[in-house]
């Protein structure tokens, strides 16, 4: 069975389960906390992957988790890297993930939030935010998030550094639930006040004010 494991603990727990998304859970089921409308899908991008740009295609709305002719399949090994950043602030629930066949469905997966630089040569020098053990499925699966560790989160890189035996590893669907909230760019305005020199009382007017707008 699957566990989720992150940088303080590799025991499972309640958070580290897995759920299958079955039919009959009914279509709303899927789409309930979707942030696929939340994504800068034009900003998705994967490294080593065969084809390029496959990587945005497997960020898929609900209704379209099971289409096999959309997918992202690594190119010179079986690793895959996939920035997806989001047009908010978002509180991240869960991931899923439809992969295969067989032994090219991943076996590890490693989350960082709030990095645009990883890649290949950085990986294995950060820590990863959770880390998970994928189940060998061709179904949907559901891996919950530590939501302690996953808020406030502007980007997500998720890195498949594994996968079942296969030489290359192959993702139909990436799925994200969670909550979203919209930056807001504050606008502080901040009074500064000279104090009068006396020996400046020439001028009449004794002081100046000055506004400034910091953005």
């Amino acid at each position: 069975m699957s566990h989720c494991r992150d940088e303080h603990s590799h025991s499972q727990d309640g958070h580290g389960h897995h759920d299958h998304d079955h039919d009959h859970d009914g279509p709303e089921r899927g789409t309930e906390d979707s942030l696929y409308s939340r994504i800068d899908r034009d900003n998705v991008r994967c490294l080593n992957e065969r084809e390029p740009e496959s990587g945005k295609k497997v960020i898929k709305p609900w209704n379209e988790r099971d289409d096999t002719t959309k997918f992202v399949e690594s190119d010179f090994d079986e690793q895959l890297i996939i920035f997806i950043p989001f047009t908010g602030s978002v509180k991240l629930k869960s991931i899923s993930i439809k992969s295969g066949p067989g032994n090219s469905c991943p076996s590890i997966l490693k989350a960082y939030i709030n990095r645009e630089d990883v890649d290949f040569d950085t990986v294995e020098g950060y820590r990863a935010t959770q880390e998970w053990e994928l189940v060998q499925s061709p179904d949907v699966v559901e891996y919950p998030t530590r939501m302690t560790k996953m808020y406030n989160v502007r980007n997500l890189t998720l890195f498949f550094p594994e996968n079942y035996g296969d030489e290359v590893t192959r993702v139909y669907y990436i799925g994200l639930k969670g909550e979203w909230t919209e930056i807001k760019k504050d606008h502080i305005v901040t009074l500064y006040e000279t104090t009068p020199n006396p020996a400046d009382h020439k001028n009449p007017a004794g002081e100046n004010k000055t506004h400034h707008a910091i953005d």
